[in-house]
């Protein structure tokens, strides 16, 4: 009889552990497949169209903060950024178009001019992007007729190169903010400081994702 408990309780200490063998290195040997949504969601478009300019406007705000920083998409692989920024194109997207419509300044002398052209055949953009002198000698980058594909955090660069496609080919750049709006005619600022002959593009520029939308090579 107390044959039968010894072994009996020696499968029972045999089984434990190699439960809890398999609880420890079960990790290392099993894959875990995550696929978390992006964690924004827009109304549909009947709600969108509702809704005023400033609501419009905060879900572009919403959308933009919701992209991880920096810090956070380095440490994710290829793929995984890959499929965050499908994510967040997408999203954009949907978004209404943000159409400016700014007055031209009085009196500008035309000094630099270039016609947007299509990044690739998903980022597209078109009109005319022209550097202007004003009378009190301040200069301003003027675009007109202007549309670009819509996308989340786009910003105007001034560029060395006259037609970077990607982030290793862009050079040295000055960024002159936030675009406006993807559609329309409008005006930005260039500092007075600005060497204006070592820029030879006007770039419509994805910060987060680090994609060239469209480009205007300047003559």
């Amino acid at each position: 009889m107390s044959r039968l408990i010894i072994v009996f309780g020696g499968m029972v200490v045999l089984i434990v552990a190699a439960a809890g063998a398999w609880y420890i290195g079960s990790p290392l040997f099993i894959s875990q497949a995550v696929d978390e949504p992006f964690p924004f969601e827009l109304p549909s478009q009947a709600t969108m169209s509702q809704m005023s300019e400033a609501e419009i406007q905060e879900l572009r705000d919403n959308l933009r903060s919701a992209i991880p920083n920096p810090e956070a998409m380095a440490q994710m692989s290829a793929e995984e950024r890959q499929a965050l920024e499908d994510q967040v194109m997408k999203a954009a997207l949907a978004l209404p178009d943000k159409a400016m419509d700014e007055a031209t300044p009085t009196d500008p002398i035309a000094l630099r001019q270039g016609q947007f052209q299509d990044a690739d055949s998903f980022h597209q953009g078109s009109g005319t992007a022209t550097i202007y002198e004003l009378p009190d000698q301040s200069r301003l980058l003027r675009f007109e007729s202007f549309n670009v594909t819509n996308g989340p955090d786009l910003h105007v660069l001034l560029a060395t190169n006259p037609t970077p496609t990607s982030r290793d080919d862009l050079g040295e750049y000055l960024d002159l903010g936030s675009i406006k709006g993807n559609v329309g005619n409008q005006n930005y600022t260039i500092p007075t400081d600005a060497d204006l002959t070592q820029y030879n593009s006007v770039v419509i520029y994805c910060m987060p994702f680090h994609v060239v939308f469209s480009t205007a090579a300047l003559q």
